[in-house]
């Protein structure tokens, strides 16, 4: 019996196993109560902007109808024009005039039979909540395994057992930029395999010209790297794929690995219409061949978004995980009023990840839920790559963050980490893999109710 046969019957053995809320994807799903749409109206969005989700039948006679009922103008087109993608009608985003508000806006065409929704123009932000100055410790705690330090990811036992090589695969950061030029990410910066670097040809006809390490939706340009603003970012790509083994800074749970990037977050946080382009754009890719086996998502906010929600299914037809920062507001999201999107959806392919300190305990900012929220993973204080500034000039550095965006990398990395070890191995197992291992080898008395497995990462048997 080869390794990976076993390891899928030791997966399936796992889950069955398992309490059922461990299984049932759909304890997820609410209902929206009154409670979550007076939520959902107060979410920060765009001023006088919907995204506006077309019937498939929609004709250009009923789109011009409905958008003269609320004065409307189309900005740009949400979802990727790729036929395979285009399956439930164009999605556009669109201006309406100011004297209505949101949600006179959005009750005026609702009742109209061309639309399916609309809904606001969301702004999502980062989760981490400190920036605390890097201190050389010696001590990546998240990724180690000690009698010391028994609440980190275990990854070093992996690396010790020769799991350190990613590199067949790759992983979409969908954050702000990060900087793929930084001494420790560097070798492991992915390039799209089918875009020729500077010809200024949209070369695999996604949309997008010269998307080499990705593309930069909120600027609308290939540029996914723009400056010291882009740390979140960075510190989220070490702690995916820090090179490991070069005698610098940090390593991450692979030390080699694709990173590419869809940047949709900018200084004033990130809108809806930008989310759902790049979650597709990571889509299109896997379509088109690139093995992309998961996205981080180390970001949150906006209400409840029925366009986020198909893009990420897209995401879930495709065979890609969405890994997800559970946010960092303190609350239990099974609460129908205090969701946390996007780790609140119900789709089967999210991973939704909850912070722990170092000294197992739940961190005190992260947010929890016995079924909304998988798993704990290392959150608080941890060390991983920025760009910083010396005389003037953007060089490589190292910062200490916390927050469930500091959590999720961690998850996502094990993800890809899983995947090279098991060629070919399904998104479903993956996942199946990650949650059994935290479940059966990781309990955590601080999540024990507080998420699905009452465990922590541990990727010590990859």
């Amino acid at each position: 019996m080869n390794n990976i046969f076993k390891r899928h019957i030791l997966a399936v053995a796992i889950m069955a196993a398992m309490p059922m809320a461990i299984y049932a994807e759909d304890s997820r799903d609410r209902e929206h109560s009154d409670a979550q749409r007076e939520r959902d109206d107060k979410a920060p969005a765009v001023s006088g902007e919907l995204v506006i989700q077309f019937k498939k039948d929609a004709t250009d006679a009923d789109k011009a109808r409905v958008l003269g009922k609320i004065g409307g103008e189309v900005k740009e087109n949400v979802k990727l024009k790729d036929d395979q993608n285009n399956d439930k009608g164009d999605a556009d985003l669109v201006r309406h005039r100011p004297e209505f508000t949101r949600a006179a806006a959005k009750a005026e065409i609702e009742a109209d039979p061309a639309v399916e929704y609309a809904e606001p123009n969301y702004i999502y932000t980062h989760d981490s909540v400190s920036n605390d100055t890097y201190q050389v410790s010696g001590q990546l705690w998240g990724m180690q395994n000690s009698p010391t330090n028994i609440y980190g990811s275990q990854a070093s036992t992996a690396w010790a057992n020769g799991a350190t090589n990613c590199g067949t695969v790759y992983v979409g950061i969908i954050d702000e930029g990060y900087m793929y030029t930084h001494e420790d990410l560097a070798a492991n910066a992915g390039k799209n395999p089918k875009e020729i670097a500077g010809n200024k040809i949209d070369d695999d006809k996604n949309g997008y010209v010269d998307d080499v390490y990705g593309w930069d939706f909120d600027g609308k340009n290939s540029s996914v790297f723009d400056g010291i603003q882009d740390d979140h970012g960075t510190h989220v790509a070490g702690t995916i794929g820090g090179i490991g083994g070069n005698s610098k800074g940090v390593a991450g749970v692979c030390w080699s690995v694709q990173l590419l990037n869809a940047k949709f977050l900018g200084n004033a946080g990130g809108t809806l219409a930008n989310a759902i382009k790049a979650v597709d754009y990571f889509t299109n890719l896997k379509k088109q061949g690139v093995n992309i086996v998961a996205t981080n998502n180390s970001w949150g906010g906006g209400g409840f978004s029925q366009g986020l929600k198909d893009a990420i299914e897209r995401a879930n037809a495709a065979g890609i995980l969405f890994v997800a920062a559970a946010g960092n507001a303190a609350t239990n999201i099974d609460n129908s009023a205090t969701p946390s999107y996007p780790a609140s959806y119900d789709n089967a392919n999210i991973i939704s990840v909850a912070s722990l300190a170092s000294d197992g305990t739940l961190s005190s900012f992260s947010n929890y839920g016995a079924t909304s929220v998988d798993l704990g993973a290392p959150g608080s204080g941890i060390i991983s790559t920025v760009p910083t500034t010396v005389k003037g000039k953007i060089v490589s550095g190292y910062a200490n963050y916390s927050g469930t965006s500091m959590a999720t990398p961690h998850v996502t990395g094990a993800c890809a980490l899983y995947a090279a070890r098991n060629p070919g191995v399904s998104a479903a197992d993956i996942k199946a893999a990650v949650l059994g291992d935290a479940q059966v080898y990781a309990q955590t008395p601080s999540l024990l109710g507080k998420t699905l497995t009452a465990g922590r990462l541990n990727v010590s048997r990859f």
